[in-house]
C-alpha cells in the first residue's frame, strides 16, 4: 500500500486517466495542453510509483494492461467523485444552496422543468441541478439529493416516497386521425402503432382490456424515448400510448387528440427517493412542492 505522503500527484492522474480514455497520449495532450512527452513522462512516473506496468506499448499506439484497465476505471470514478465533492463546497460557499436531484430525461424536460419557476418564486436561495439517471444509483457514490424515479418500490437503502401513479393515453394526430379514422380499438391495432423500447408489450396489454386480441407484440415502429415517441405521434407516424402527464401542452393545443378507448393505469409509479436516514431540509422542502404539482387521482 502506498504511504498517504507519496500518493501520486494529480497531474500524473489525470494525466493517465486523459490516456486511457483516448488510448493514445497524443490526444490526451491535446486535451491537457501539455506536449506528448510530458504526458508519456507523468505515466511513466506513474507506474514506477505504483510498481506495475499501465500500458503496452507498440510505437505510437498503447493499449492498457489488465491492471491498468481496472486502475482506470476505479479512477475515473473517483476524479468524478472529487468533481462532485468540489462543486458541492463551491455551493456550500454560496449563499444559494444547492439541490442535486436525478432524474428522467422526458420527465424533466416535459414536467419537471416547467413548474420549477414555482419553486425558484418559494425558494429564491436553492440552486437546482438535474441530471439524468435511468436506473437506482449508489447514493454514497453519485452524492445526489434526491431522485425521481420510475417503478416499483425497489431501491435499496433509501427513503422512497409516492409520487403519482401513471395514466396513459391513447393518442394520435390529427392527420392520424383523418388517415386512418379509428373509431374503435380494433381500429387502432390495424393502425401504424408507436412502441417505446422499454415497453414492448404496452400495445398488447392495452388492447386485450379493450377487448380486442392481440399478439404480444404489435408492429410497428420503436423508440427509446418517450420524446421521440410524442414528436412521432404530433407528426402522424402513428398513434402512441403515453403518460398524460408529458403531453399536456400537445392535448390544449390540438397537436394530439385521445383515441377511442379507455385510459389505462399502470402498476409502476413516480417515487420520491432520499438516502436512507433523514433527507436534508431542503430535499424534505423539494419532496413537499413537488406533491403539490401533481393532478390529484393519479
Amino acid at each position: 500500500m502506498i504511504p498517504t505522503r507519496s500518493l501520486p500527484s494529480l497531474a500524473a492522474l489525470r494525466a493517465f486517466e486523459c490516456a486511457a480514455r483516448h488510448g493514445s497520449f497524443t490526444l490526451a495532450a491535446e486535451e491537457l495542453h501539455l506536449t506528448q512527452s510530458a504526458v508519456s513522462r507523468q505515466v511513466k512516473d506513474l507506474e514506477a510509483q505504483l510498481g506495475f506496468t499501465l500500458f503496452r506499448r507498440n510505437g505510437r499506439r498503447v493499449a492498457l494492461t489488465d491492471a491498468g484497465g481496472e486502475f482506470a476505471h476505479a479512477l475515473a470514478l473517483d476524479l468524478d467523485r472529487l468533481k462532485q465533492t468540489v462543486s458541492r463546497a463551491v455551493a456550500a460557499g454560496n449563499e444559494r444552496t444547492s439541490l442535486r436531484i436525478a432524474t428522467l430525461s422526458t420527465f424533466a424536460s416535459r414536467w419537471l422543468i416547467p413548474r420549477l419557476p414555482d419553486f425558484e418564486a418559494k425558494f429564491p436561495e436553492v440552486e437546482i441541478s438535474l441530471s439524468t439517471r435511468l436506473r437506482p444509483f449508489s447514493f454514497d457514490a453519485e452524492r445526489f439529493d434526491l431522485a425521481i424515479h420510475h417503478g416499483s418500490a425497489d431501491w435499496p437503502d433509501t427513503q422512497m416516497s409516492r409520487l403519482c401513479g401513471e395514466e396513459i393515453l391513447a393518442v394520435g394526430a390529427p392527420r392520424f386521425v383523418e388517415t386512418h379514422k379509428p373509431a374503435s380499438a380494433a381500429d387502432i391495432a390495424n393502425a401504424p402503432l408507436l412502441h417505446l423500447e422499454t415497453r414492448p408489450g404496452q400495445w398488447a396489454d392495452w388492447l386485450r382490456m379493450q377487448g380486442v386480441e392481440s399478439p404480444d407484440f404489435p408492429r410497428g415502429k420503436l423508440f427509446d424515448q418517450f420524446s421521440m415517441i410524442i414528436s412521432a405521434a404530433t407528426h402522424g407516424l402513428g398513434a402512441a400510448l403515453l403518460p398524460r402527464y408529458l403531453i399536456e401542452n400537445e392535448l390544449d393545443s390540438g397537436a394530439l387528440v385521445t383515441l377511442p378507448g379507455e385510459t389505462m393505469i399502470t402498476e409502476n409509479a413516480y417515487w420520491i427517493v432520499t438516502p436512507a436516514g433523514m433527507a436534508s431540509p431542503i430535499a424534505q422542502a423539494f419532496s413537499r412542492w413537488v406533491k403539490t404539482k401533481v393532478s390529484k387521482g393519479i
